[in-house]
């Protein structure tokens, strides 16, 4: 299997419980109704380019990307706009989004819903990036920063390393095992696209080894392919943090405030690579994806593909049902993801699963004082200091959060998993984050 890279700086290791391994995809039923939010991406959310009362078919183009920094979005169903309202997504927010009644499922002529495989990459860089911007593809590790944006490094950058994200590390989640299983040369296809867009020599297809059916099953499929590698990797959280893949997978450190092109890197995840793949090769737009879901209760663990803007209700009925002991759903896996205020919130680009916590496991344990411990620093990946920041958000300290990092924090989690006192170090992380990145964002402004 080859040396066991991983990153050095932080890392733990929580329960993997994955019970969803190995479950084939199943496509799961258009419901009678989708949400679709017009903000999926990271930036600027889509601006609509259909109005209340149309007819629109599967793969229409419904909204587009509000800047450079946005993407397309397109309907997932066939049917008409029933209307365009405030509707609460995953975060909790109440935002805008179309109402979809569904009536059929008639697709746009243009796309290729065969299964067939198409292994022809005969596009010029240009194609694809424009290919992939016109899908509306975004980054489906739940990031959902923009591909197109990624495939266009800024002048006098120069990618030199594509990184393929298959670890997979959050706890529970198995969507991305399962889809380097069954559509893993469909992925090497897409690879080998994104490879020609940023016209890089090199790509690396990083694999924790805890997937060892996935890393055989990719090494089969790259066995003729001398630029394309796959990298087993010691099982670590957050090894699927970008920074952390890179310094896992080439050695190579990302300053603070400083993107991956920087040391020569563009990291997509398998699932984006597969979008890649459907968009260039098939004409298909982001209208549906895998989405685990999961729970210690739960009748059926279950990958699903499933079209966005479908409600989490409906992928629970699938799975067999709401638990009666069942205490919190959240969107995400344990260590990243965030409770959903309601089951009719709908799946989106970014939704990588749905797990369900019992109701004993749902309630967060008393917070106490702080022993100085200094276990949070010893396990940030990112070589921070979590109490310190957590500190200085809480007391409105703001400026003096930037200045000690406060943005480099990648959210893992880490810091609040392994706090003996049980501070909810995340959350207020969270707070300075978004407090500090409003500050800057007003600056730029100015």
């Amino acid at each position: 299997m080859g040396l066991l890279k991983t990153f050095v700086l932080g890392g733990i290791h929580p329960p993997e419980n994955k019970l969803s391994a190995n479950q084939p995809i199943r496509a799961l039923a258009v419901p009678s109704q989708v949400v679709v939010p017009m903000g999926q991406n990271l930036g600027a959310p889509s601006r609509p380019v259909v109005k209340r009362g149309e007819k629109v078919k599967t793969g229409q183009l419904i909204a587009e990307a509000g800047g450079f920094i946005s993407s397309h979005l397109h309907s997932p169903v066939s049917g008409t706009i029933f209307k365009i309202d405030n509707v609460m997504d995953m975060s909790g927010y109440r935002r805008p989004a179309f109402i979809i009644k569904v009536e059929g499922d008639e697709w746009m002529d243009n796309i290729d819903r065969s299964e067939k495989l198409v292994t022809d990459v005969n596009f010029t860089p240009e194609e694809i990036v424009a290919k992939v911007k016109a899908a509306g593809i975004v980054g489906m590790g739940g990031a959902t920063f923009p591909t197109h944006v990624k495939l266009m490094p800024p002048p006098g950058k120069k990618a030199e390393y594509l990184i393929i994200n298959g670890v997979e590390c959050e706890p529970y989640l198995t969507a991305d095992h399962q889809l380097m299983l069954e559509k893993g040369a469909e992925i090497v296809v897409g690879t080998k696209l994104l490879m020609k867009a940023l016209k890089v020599g090199k790509a690396v297809i990083g694999i924790e080894n805890n997937k060892p059916d996935a890393i055989r099953q990719m090494n089969e499929l790259t066995a003729g392919e001398e630029n394309i590698s796959v990298q087993p990797l010691r099982v670590k959280y957050p090894q699927g943090g970008e920074k952390q893949l890179i310094k896992a997978v080439t050695r190579r450190e990302v300053p603070s405030g400083k993107l991956p092109i920087e040391v020569g890197c563009v990291v997509q995840n398998v699932g984006t690579a597969f979008a890649v793949y459907e968009a260039v090769t098939k004409n298909k737009p982001l209208i549906e994806r895998v989405v685990t879901v999961t729970g210690k209760a739960l009748k059926k663990p279950s990958n699903l593909k499933v079209r966005i803007g479908t409600p989490v209700s409906f992928l629970l009925e699938e799975a067999g049902g709401l638990p009666e002991d069942t205490g919190k759903i959240i969107g995400g896996g344990p260590m990243m993801g965030k409770a959903v205020a309601t089951m009719d919130v709908p799946v989106v680009k970014g939704t990588s699963g749905i797990l369900l916590m019992r109701e004993d496991a749902s309630h967060r344990p008393v917070e106490g004082p702080c022993i100085r411990c200094s276990k949070c620093t010893q396990v940030c990946p990112m070589g921070l200091e979590p109490f310190l920041l957590s500190r200085l958000a809480r007391t409105g300290r703001f400026e003096t959060a930037e200045q000690e990092s406060v943005m480099d924090c990648i959210e893992c989690g880490s810091c609040q998993y392994t706090c003996p006192a049980n501070i909810p170090l995340l959350d207020y992380l969270r707070l300075g984050k978004n407090k500090v990145g409003a500050m800057i964002r007003a600056r730029t402004r100015k």
